[in-house]
């Protein structure tokens, strides 16, 4: 094959990553896509992309992708399907719909989506399609809900400094998040300002990731103390004079009460509970405070636990206790989703939606499917479902009560997809998707600030269709209401979202690739005032206690609410270890694995090798386990089989998966999610993917 580059294409990453990277797309003389490397160009990917993408033509040209419609021909789960046409899995779907809407009514079909693509019209037209046909709404549960509410609590906005700021920082706390692993671009600017300027990085986690092994300075603690942690800090800062008084009366709402409830939260309080050395803490409190240009980048791991939305808080409170924001290369930062401000009222259709029409919560699916009347929120049973971007059966809480639910000989199951996942091979009907360099789509960096465009690059091959013309079909199928959103190409979509949100036309955005959307200094560091009325930073949060109980905004079911703290504080909401379940254990990103996406690549499997816990050495000797080992793991939720890895660099009683591995992966066919528990998290839900107690033996 002739591998000679044609000037290269450009593209944007679509996966559930916050560093949205901006692409340069190598183009072979034979049509196909060679690698994928980030633009040097964009001021935040600055040149630099994770090996996965770099390496995407593997995904692309994968043989296993799926090319045509399937119909399923054996029993759920078997594997056995036949090819169909477009025309007639469409048709039937469209029967199938219709006749269980006639007999159960609408809300008995629940579209089911996320973030296999973060493209805004292919991921989120599937809104406008379940607005039309008033099917069951979905709740999203599975990944923000902790950490964004944890700090707009303090904030009042979803926004914060430039991250790109971290390359002028004097000090970095990377805090609850592995971007070696997760977001490479934030090593990126950490390591640049390291060189130019002395920088310290600072890496808080629960083990000690390939992230902390770059850093100065590491701390290990244990899961779910993070909140206790940042409370020792601040009394610190407090103690020794190294608050901004000036800036908290100021800009902070309640000062002298933290100040005084911080008291008795002491360096020791907190390495009894954190685990930490006192001395640790004191030399992190110190450098916090000494250095006004600090710059703490908030991940989202920390806040997957039961006490997440309080450790979040915690932690961005520092930040106003040492006045850092007001420094460039200083303040909190953790998502960027609130500068965009996109009108997306022809992609979604708001328009059309009812508003009596249920909320379902995507972590809920098994309790839902399974036909819990609490989860089902007193509607009728689900039964029929469309499922894009997304593949549950391997990535959502409760496995053991998602596989009953999707073996239901009653319900429908139309998967729309890349690849034969889990869920595909519990569809009655699969169809086969388009991936990103094969359809056009708008994109915005939650981790950084530009919008950036992902045109089609190559034609694929025959057989797969983007999102947007399979919903579009189903519309027009199902008789939906007459919505031009549903007669409109992407790039059509694209062109009519840019000019309604104020930012140009599709065409201008073809030339520039990307638009900057960081707002000024002043408002990016909240010199102007926080996003509350007030315009001051939070230390007490309302936590949705002048809502009605039960009753919040989302409509969901929330936690136990009331006993959250008034104050940052340790909240001990967490699943704890017991007599019966003495290891706690966290589920962490893998780095070669993106949610279930990469892990069907040849080179994912061989970088990762195997499904495994991570254990201390003398923790699993009292158990009879050795290095190596096949171990069974489990609790009330199910049991799992994979091989025992021993590990020096965790807490006692801490135990690490690493990636969702394919269910097949296992011994025993049940993946890492077979443990985690679908509890909505308090006060407005949430999975606590890393909040899970378990026992271990030997297998």
């Amino acid at each position: 094959m002739n591998k000679s580059v044609k000037p290269a294409a450009f593209s944007t990453c679509p996966h559930d990553c916050p560093s949205v990277c901006a692409l340069d797309v190598e183009l072979l003389e034979d049509g196909k896509v060679g690698r994928l490397r980030g633009s040097a160009l964009n001021t935040y990917t600055a040149g630099v992309i994770c090996a996965k993408v770099a390496r995407y033509s593997e995904r692309l040209y994968h043989q296993d992708r799926l090319l045509k419609p399937l119909r399923r021909v054996g029993a759920k789960g078997e594997g056995r399907f036949e090819e169909i046409s477009w025309d007639a899995a469409l048709d039937l779907i469209a029967t199938k719909f219709l006749d269980i809407e006639a007999e159960f009514g609408a809300q008995s079909i629940w579209p089911y989506h996320y973030a296999g693509t973060m493209g805004m019209v292919q991921r989120d037209s599937i809104h406008r399609f379940r607005h039309a046909k008033g099917y069951s709404l979905q709740f999203d549960s599975i990944c923000t809900n902790m950490a964004w509410t944890g700090y707009v609590a303090g904030t009042g906005k979803l926004a914060g400094p430039d991250p790109r700021e971290m390359a002028v920082s004097d000090q970095i706390v990377i805090w609850g998040t592995n971007p070696v692993a997760t977001q490479v671009n934030v090593m990126t600017h950490a390591i640049t300002a390291r060189k130019k300027r002395g920088a310290k990085i600072i890496v808080i986690d629960v083990y000690r990731t390939e992230t902390m092994k770059q850093a100065d300075i590491g701390l290990v603690l244990r899961p779910g103390t993070d909140a206790a942690l940042s409370c020792a800090i601040m009394h610190i800062l407090f103690r020794d004079d190294l608050a901004d008084r000036d800036y908290l009366a100021k800009f902070t709402d309640c000062p002298l009460e933290l100040e005084a409830h911080l008291k008795s939260k002491t360096p020791e309080w907190a390495a009894a509970v954190t685990g930490l050395d006192v001395a640790q803490i004191e030399e992190v409190a110190r450098l916090i405070g000494q250095v006004p240009r600090t710059f703490f980048r908030l991940g989202y791991g920390f806040t997957r636990s039961r006490n997440g939305v309080v450790g979040m808080h915690a932690a961005a409170s520092i930040g106003a206790v040492t006045g850092c924001w007001q420094h460039e290369g200083g303040g909190v930062f953790h998502n960027n989703g609130a500068i965009y401000e996109l009108d997306k009222s022809m992609i979604e259709a708001p328009d059309l939606k009812d508003p009596s029409v249920r909320a379902l919560d995507q972590s809920l699916i098994g309790r839902i499917l399974t036909g819990d009347e609490a989860a089902l929120l007193g509607g009728p049973p689900v039964k029929a479902m469309l499922i894009q971007n997304t593949n549950p059966v391997s990535v959502t809480p409760e496995q053991e009560l998602v596989k009953k639910g999707f073996a239901r000989e009653d319900l429908f199951t139309v998967v729309h997809e890349q690849f034969m996942t889990e869920t595909a091979q519990m569809a009655d009907i699969v169809l086969p998707a388009t991936q990103f360099l094969e359809h056009d789509d708008l994109y915005k960096g939650g981790g950084q600030q530009h919008l950036l465009l992902g045109p089609k690059v190559v034609e694929g091959p025959e057989g797969p269709k983007e999102n947007l013309y399979v919903l579009n079909e189903l519309a027009r199928r199902l008789g939906a209401p007459d919505h031009p959103g549903f007669k409109m190409t992407a790039r059509e979509h694209i062109d009519w979202m840019l000019q309604h949100s104020g930012y140009g036309t599709l065409e201008e955005l073809e030339t520039t690739r990307w638009i900057d959307l960081q707002p000024d200094f002043e408002t990016s560091h909240f010199l102007n005032g926080f996003g509350h009325e007030d315009g001051k930073f939070h230390f007490r949060p309302d936590w949705g206690r002048s809502a009605a109980p039960n009753k919040p905004a989302s409509g969901q079911a929330m936690g136990p609410w009331t006993t959250m703290p008034e104050l940052p504080d340790q909240w001990d909401a967490i699943e704890a270890a017991d007599d019966r379940h003495p290891f706690r254990l966290v589920t962490a990103p893998a780095r070669s694995f993106l949610n279930s996406s990469f892990n069907e690549t040849e080179s994912g499997r061989k970088k990762e090798k195997r499904p495994e816990v991570w254990l201390l050495p003398d923790e699993a000797a009292l158990h009879g386990i050795s290095d190596g080992d096949l171990v069974k793991m489990g609790n009330d939720r199910g049991i799992i089989t994979l091989h025992a890895r021993f590990y020096e660099h965790l807490t006692p009683g801490t135990v690490i998966s690493e990636g969702i591995w394919p269910n097949d992966a296992f011994v025993d066919g049940k993946g890492i999610n077979t443990l985690v528990g679908a509890d909505p998290v308090a006060p407005y839900g949430g999975a606590a993917f890393h909040d899970t107690a378990v026992w271990i033996r030997k297998a």
